[in-house]
């Protein structure tokens, strides 16, 4: 496992976001809301196409942080807040840096980022 330090900056990591990666993972995550696989539903909700789901976004933080830190790292949580939608033909690129450890705990911030501004901005707590 990666030692962490506050002020380490993770090195970005993108994601293109295609139809098949936004269906397929609602799938996977038994995520079946019609927003997330079919575009006339979607776009009758007022989104301009089909959209990742939460699930998919959260799984994508901890491999962005897991892929970093070291995949032996123990997450303590994963805090985080959707902001813009991740549609398909975007790409989703992910940044952070480590901005706290104390108390055998670091704290990460992390910004996943599409066309249309943050997608997901939050917090990871991995024991360091």
């Amino acid at each position: 496992m990666r030692t962490l330090e506050p002020g380490q900056v993770i090195p970005e990591w993108s994601l293109p976001m295609t139809p098949t990666t936004i269906v397929s993972t609602a799938i996977a995550t038994r995520d079946w809301q019609d927003v997330h696989h079919d575009r006339d539903v979607a776009q009758a909700a007022g989104s301009k196409d089909i959209f990742m789901n939460i699930l998919t976004t959260n799984g994508l933080v901890e491999k962005f942080v897991a892929d970093w830190v070291g995949h032996d790292c123990e997450l303590k949580g994963i805090a985080i807040r959707l902001g813009a939608p991740a549609h398909p033909y975007d790409t989703l690129t992910f940044s952070g840096r480590v901005a706290d450890v104390s108390d055998g705990i670091a704290t990460l911030d992390i910004v996943g980022r599409v066309s249309l501004g943050d997608h997901v901005t939050g917090t990871v707590k991995v024991a360091v």
